[in-house]
């Protein structure tokens, strides 16, 4: 794991560092980013713990895999391949519909390589199991790295076999500054919001917004956007400033902001919420590998 074998919360954990920056990853509990720290301040709302984190709910840096967010039926086709789940144990919310995928605290990850300021992890997704769920054997990666420029995460999806695998993971970062939220302040870039049913689905209806650097005050958020080629965003209070910048991979927002509490979720997704009944996301061959990344930062 770590140069010195480390335990955080019971789990065992990889610690790293690199620059000002210390994190921390649960290999054994899905790879949930538990803590990221800058200058000795935490970055990262780990609201509920790791019991909450194992009995479903998101908290802390939580990869969401193999879909984020919510599908909208239990049949569907994906990738020329009919998927049933009707019967498969699932994570769903009161709707019924099946939310964020099957790796939330999921264990069965290996690490197999790690320095002081970088791990790579990886996941063969390929028991029968978790074949039920999304019938796609593939093998993910998680590398993580900590510089002076702050903490990358890069994910990867190469198929095992000859079955090509739809792509749409995401990952639910959930962020906290110092301060008042009121007086917090949002930065979302020029991007085009996708409407959503009462069940968190897109409609269809779509509407361009401007970029913004705005109080947070009372405003809640649970909206979906697709971005255009500015990919920064950032969320500020107490003197601190919490950036974030997405690659190629990431052409999709989520903001979860609910009013009154002290975080606010900024997840990258690679494809709209429902893109496996859609159609709407990237397919990756045999033979070729998908690729994500993420930065965070603060000053």
């Amino acid at each position: 794991m770590s140069s010195v074998p480390d335990s955080f919360g019971g789990e065992t954990s990889v610690r790293l560092r690199g620059g000002d920056y210390e994190a921390v990853f649960l290999p054994g509990l899905g790879m949930l980013g538990a803590s990221v720290k800058h200058r000795g301040a935490e970055l990262v709302s780990l609201h509920g713990g790791l019991e909450a984190y194992r009995s479903g709910h998101t908290t802390g840096i939580p990869l969401l895999a193999p879909w984020a967010n919510r599908i909208s039926s239990r049949r569907f086709r994906a990738a020329g391949v009919s998927v049933n789940l009707e019967g498969v144990p699932l994570h769903a919310g009161d709707d019924g519909l099946p939310r964020h995928g099957t790796m939330g605290a999921q264990p069965g990850w290996q690490v197999v390589g790690v320095k002081p300021s970088s791990l790579l992890a990886r996941f063969a997704y390929d028991t029968p199991e978790l074949l039920a769920a999304f019938p796609f054997p593939h093998e993910l990666e998680v590398q993580a790295s900590l510089s002076a420029s702050g903490v990358r995460l890069v994910t990867r999806v190469r198929p095992l076999g000859r079955r090509s695998v739809p792509v749409a993971f995401g990952w639910h970062p959930y962020f906290t500054v110092k301060g008042p939220r009121e007086r917090w302040r949002l930065r979302l870039p020029r991007r085009t919001h996708l409407a959503l049913d009462g069940r968190g689905i897109p409609t269809g209806v779509v509407a361009p917004e401007p970029a913004e650097n705005e109080p947070l005050r009372d405003r809640g958020f649970d909206d979906l956007y697709s971005l255009g080629r500015d990919r920064r965003l950032a969320l500020e209070g107490g003197g601190r400033t919490i950036a974030l910048g997405f690659g190629a991979g990431y052409p999709y927002l989520q903001v979860f902001a609910p009013p009154g509490k002290p975080f606010v979720a900024i997840e990258p997704m690679t494809a709209p919420t429902d893109a496996l009944v859609t159609g709407a996301c990237p397919v990756v061959a045999p033979g070729d590998t998908f690729a994500a990344g993420f930065t965070l930062s603060a000053a």
